[in-house]
């Protein structure tokens, strides 16, 4: 009894500190407590939602779908950067068969630091010396149609497409997807900054084979669309590594590491569309959710405390440590909180005290067999175990299902419905055991007619 009544003063005054932490830390500022606010999604605070038009022309179709994986991956570094929290980055096929990239920025105002910040992702190329045959002919055509444009008239009997080719350099398959990470190096001659790549083992192998059939040759490296540097080459490379050196300021050559090291895009990609999400329709949302988790659970407290007497308020008090457990847990993982996590989390609360219906029909059904209360109640904890671990296994698998192959939205219903699953296990049988056997209980009539649903006759007269 001691010991229990220790524990259950200690999760008293636990779940007194955890209110107290998710209410103070809301509005202090950094310290003991601040920095820990809740963070809210796009669809509760507001920001910003890009899409981007990406061009799998140059693609094979087999590389497509990959290519637009790696894309997404990399979009999603990059706006680490902005310190977006849960940022939705996600790939879409348009209507008319195009690849498309949606960006949702949650807390984000500024449109124009996003666009840049995205928009900065380098696009690496490689390129060889096109053959001295190729040159003549693109010349020609370019030749003529800048001759049109001086006399303004049509380039006509021109082929366009073959003028807007670079007449000296052809693209290489190596190109940015292929980079490994990037390294900011001082040459050991002029002592300017260079910036190091290397590439993985797909991409060692491509260069390897460039190098081997360019000896003698430059090989152009494209940063943007535009050459940064174009070095001969002495002799085939098979380590896998290269080195841009374009007159690099120290500052310029750490930004640029930096940007490479965060993702060079696979694709080129061109903003189709902006939009500035305003947080009044989140506000209104954020608060009828709010108010609808504090009816609901005022009602099932109510409920508890009607319909199972003296149990049913130790219920309500474990609900309160389960509650304050969870919003400290959003607080501290983080956990970005969207219409659809809140309402993932309303749900587990129910599954809260679903555990904790179990146990006491269970402890009912003791009663009824003439049990003494504390007999009762361990019987009744012991019984219902199976049925909440396998409602709870169940109630996780579903979670984790949903976490792993649905979309943003949906895994943040998960994460909060499977995150309050596990701790409402937890409070029920541990919190709600340890408040309950804390009591000193008689086996008298009012007892049990507390400990019980309503009065039973046969119950009074077992009694008597």
């Amino acid at each position: 009894m001691t010991k229990t009544r220790i524990w259950s003063a200690v999760f008293i005054l636990l779940g007194i500190f955890l209110w107290y932490f998710v209410v103070a830390s809301e509005k202090a500022p950094a310290g003991t407590f601040g920095g820990f606010p809740f963070r809210l999604g796009l669809d509760l605070q507001g920001g910003v939602e890009l899409v981007y038009e990406a061009d799998v022309s140059a693609l094979p179709a087999g590389e497509v779908d990959e290519s637009m994986d790696a894309l997404r991956d990399i979009i999603e570094r990059r706006v680490n950067i902005l310190g977006v929290s849960e940022p939705v980055v996600q790939t879409e096929t348009g209507s008319t068969g195009g690849r498309r990239l949606l960006v949702q920025l949650p807390g984000v105002t500024d449109i124009d630091q996003a666009i840049a910040t995205i928009g900065a992702t380098p696009l690496l190329i490689f390129k060889t010396e096109r053959p001295e045959s190729e040159r003549t002919p693109i010349l020609a055509a370019q030749e003529k149609v800048q001759a049109a444009l001086t006399a303004g008239e049509e380039p006509g009997g021109v082929d366009l497409g073959l003028a807007r080719n670079d007449p000296y350099y052809v693209e290489t398959a190596l190109s940015g997807r292929y980079l490994d990470r990037a390294l900011l190096e001082f040459d050991q001659q002029s002592f300017e900054p260079v910036v190091a790549l290397q590439f993985d083992s797909e991409g060692t192998k491509l260069f390897r084979e460039i190098t081997e059939a360019n000896i003698g040759k430059s090989v152009a490296i494209y940063l943007d669309g535009a050459p940064i540097s174009s070095p001969v080459v002495r002799e085939a490379i098979s380590g896998g590594r290269a080195q841009i050196s374009g007159g690099f300021t120290p500052q310029e050559a750490k930004q640029l590491v930096g940007r490479l090291n965060s993702g060079a895009l696979p694709v080129p990609i061109s903003l189709l569309s902006t939009q500035s999400v305003g947080a009044t329709l989140g506000d209104a949302a954020l608060q009828k959710n709010i108010w609808a988790g504090i009816y609901g659970t005022l009602l099932v407290a109510l409920f508890l405390a009607l319909w199972y007497r003296v149990p049913g308020v130790v219920a309500v008090a474990s609900l309160a440590v389960y509650v304050a457990f969870m919003l400290a847990l959003f607080k501290l993982i983080p956990v970005t909180l969207t219409a659809a996590g809140i309402a993932g989390f309303i749900m587990s609360i129910g599954m809260a005290v679903d555990a904790n219906i179990l146990i006491f029909e269970r402890t009912k059904e003791e009663l009824g067999r003439g049990r003494a209360v504390s007999d009762a109640l361990a019987e009744g904890f012991e019984r219902a175990w199976l049925s909440i671990r396998d409602s709870n296994i169940s109630s996780m698998i579903t979670a984790v299902v949903l976490f792993w192959l649905g979309t943003s939205l949906v895994k943040g219903f998960a994460l909060t419905f499977g995150l309050g699953v596990l701790v409402s296990m937890f409070t029920a049988l541990t919190v709600t055991r340890a408040f309950l056997f804390s009591l000193k209980v008689s086996d008298t009539k009012a007892t049990k007619i507390l400990f019980g649903q309503g009065v039973n006759r046969q119950q009074l007269t077992t009694d008597n």
